[in-house]
C-alpha cells in the first residue's frame, strides 16, 4: 500500500495545510497594527494557499492529478516542506513555541509515513 496516498494520511495531511494556514493568518493578526493586520489576516494565508494549490507535479496520485502550473517533484518538496517551515516559524515568531514545536514534529511524522511518495518527487523509484 502507498502511504502517501493513503487517504488518513491524505487527510493528516490536510489537517497540516489546514494548520499551516491558520498559523500565517494568525501571525498576521499579531504582527500587524491597526488595519494593516486585517490585511495580513486574509494576504498571509491566500499566499500560502495559491502557492500550495498552484504548484504541483502533474499526476500526483496524493492530488487530483492537476497541475496548474506543472512543477517538478524536487520543487514540489522544497516548497511544502518551506510552507510547513515558513507556519512553524510564524508560530514562534507569534511567541507561541511549543504550539511551532508541535506543528513541526507533526510534519515530520507525516514525511515519514510519506516516504514513498518522496522517492517519487524525487525520482528515485
Amino acid at each position: 500500500m502507498n502511504m502517501g496516498s493513503n487517504p488518513i494520511n491524505l487527510f493528516f495531511r490536510f489537517l497540516l495545510e489546514l494548520a499551516a494556514l491558520i498559523s500565517f493568518g494568525y501571525w498576521g493578526w499579531q504582527t500587524g497594527d491597526e488595519w494593516f493586520r486585517y490585511l495580513l489576516v486574509i494576504l498571509a494565508p491566500l499566499i500560502g494557499a495559491l502557492v500550495w494549490g498552484t504548484f504541483a507535479v502533474p499526476d500526483d496520485p496524493s492530488r487530483s492529478g492537476k497541475a496548474p502550473v506543472p512543477t517538478p517533484g524536487w520543487l514540489r518538496l522544497i516548497l511544502e516542506l518551506a510552507i510547513f517551515a515558513l507556519a512553524s516559524l510564524a508560530l514562534a515568531k507569534t511567541g507561541e513555541l511549543n504550539l511551532a514545536l508541535i506543528l513541526g514534529v507533526l510534519v515530520v511524522i507525516h514525511y515519514v509515513f510519506s516516504f514513498d511518495r518522496m522517492h517519487w518527487l524525487l525520482g528515485l523509484d
